[in-house]
């Protein structure tokens, strides 16, 4: 970040949901981690934020993909009373973007997950799965935003975002958004945001199970699926076994 930069306010959309005590802390913090994406070339990262609790992480990614070339993004957000991060890709011809995300929060959390996806250049695709999950007084918020800019025809992009509030005092906040300059696309987005399901509960609960391992098993199958295609099993185990650790807690 600039060292010149004013702390934001909740004027600044992507910052309206935020903790910004929290980040008053850290300002203006470090600058953007940035990858550059060579044409034909495919990348993989894996990001597991886990900050204490008490402190603040935020962390700001930049990406751009070449031509033809792949960046696929694993994200487990779950630490710190302030835990945010932002993405800005931006995707030549042919480039591919995926992410898969899980936001995670209890306590007095704020959980967050900015990005803003620009297709610059014709036959680019995109997909950003993200489920959240937040308990007690936790606040998880996810904007995402795709840019379709006017020459990028035959962009295809998508974005999925589910919520689980586990508690009255837990809030989750969405706002997918397309800005689409280009007549020749496929752009979709969803968002919902609901309760565990009482009935499955007291289903599973008939079947033996105590209340609380009923309710992580249950919030298991929620983020089911996110992490499976990690290729390194190693760290596809540290994710799942982090998340295991988390939902546990918050049960």
């Amino acid at each position: 970040m600039n060292a010149l930069a004013s702390l934001p306010t909740r004027k600044d959309e992507a910052w309206r949901y935020s903790n910004l005590d929290a980040a008053a802390r850290v300002w203006p913090g470090d600058e953007p981690d940035r990858f550059i994406i060579a044409a034909g070339e495919h990348v993989h990262r894996a990001i597991l934020q886990d900050a204490a609790s008490g402190d603040v992480a935020i962390r700001d990614l930049v990406v751009e993909i070449g031509a033809g070339g792949s960046f696929g993004l694993h994200l487990l957000d779950m630490g710190g009373v302030l835990g945010r991060i932002t993405l800005d890709v931006t995707l030549h011809e042919g480039a591919h973007f995926e992410l898969e995300a899980a936001l995670l929060g209890d306590g007095e959390q704020t959980i967050e997950l900015v990005t803003r996806v620009t297709h610059a250049e014709p036959d680019a695709t995109s997909s950003q799965t993200v489920r959240a999950i937040a308990a007690g007084k936790a606040t998880t918020s996810y904007l995402g935003q795709v840019r379709v800019a006017r020459d990028a025809q035959k962009t295809d992009a998508s974005q999925s975002f589910k919520a689980m509030l586990l508690d009255r005092g837990a809030t989750a906040n969405a706002k997918p958004e397309l800005e689409i300059f280009a007549d020749d696309v496929k752009c979709a987005h969803g968002a919902s945001i609901g309760e565990l399901d009482a009935q499955a509960l007291f289903y599973l609960a008939s079947r033996g199970l105590d209340p609380a391992r009923a309710r992580t098993l249950m919030l298991q199958a929620f983020i089911a699926g996110l992490f499976d295609d990690m290729a390194d099993e190693a760290e596809r185990t540290r994710f799942e076994g982090a998340a295991l650790a988390k939902l546990e807690a918050m049960g």
